[in-house]
């Protein structure tokens, strides 16, 4: 993306159940709030089906929105096993579906997503809401989900930053 073109980022928050995404406009320190959502699956249907669900509803806002980045949230391991790999399984279609569109997909741990966006790497929901909302005030969310996907996104806009940051002082050298 040109400097004075907007990077359209899709933040991805991975789970079987719901799926959350936010997609945002990054120019420079400037962020812009896109729209966000969460995708549900059928928890009556098989697990192939699913992630089918899961697949192609992630599909279908990848091509509706048609964005630069991409960004998913690392799998936490929990006492679960099962969970755990349910989970897995979620976030490699979360991978999955942008790396197919040809975007590159960028992956954060939880941890670095809170810090990027309250300032510090343990933090509830509320404080992760509240930090979206007033860094983008027009910013809506059905689900924690959902807002999870938009500090994701914002957390890949801030990192990315850095990233260019390094390149244009190395290149001055």
């Amino acid at each position: 993306m040109g400097q004075s073109e907007p990077t359209r980022i899709i933040g991805i928050d991975p789970g079987l159940r719901r799926t959350g995404w936010g997609l945002i406009e990054s120019l420079g320190n400037s962020l812009r709030f896109v729209a966000s959502g969460t995708i549900r699956s059928n928890a009556d249907l098989d697990l192939a089906s699913r992630l089918c669900q899961l697949h192609d509803g992630l599909h279908e806002i990848v091509h509706a929105h048609m964005p630069h980045e991409a960004a998913v949230e690392h799998t936490f391991v929990n006492k679960d096993a099962t969970a755990t790999l349910k989970l897995g399984q979620a976030r490699g279609i979360a991978l999955l579906v942008p790396a197919l569109a040809g975007l590159p997909v960028a992956e954060y741990a939880p941890n670095t997503v809170k810090k990027s966006v309250i300032g510090v790497g343990h933090g509830d929901k509320k404080q992760i809401h509240k930090m979206v909302r007033v860094l983008m005030p027009k910013a809506q969310f059905d689900t924690d989900d959902a807002a999870d996907a938009l500090a994701i996104a914002i957390c890949h806009a801030h990192h990315r930053q850095s990233i260019v940051g390094r390149l244009k002082l190395a290149a001055s050298l």
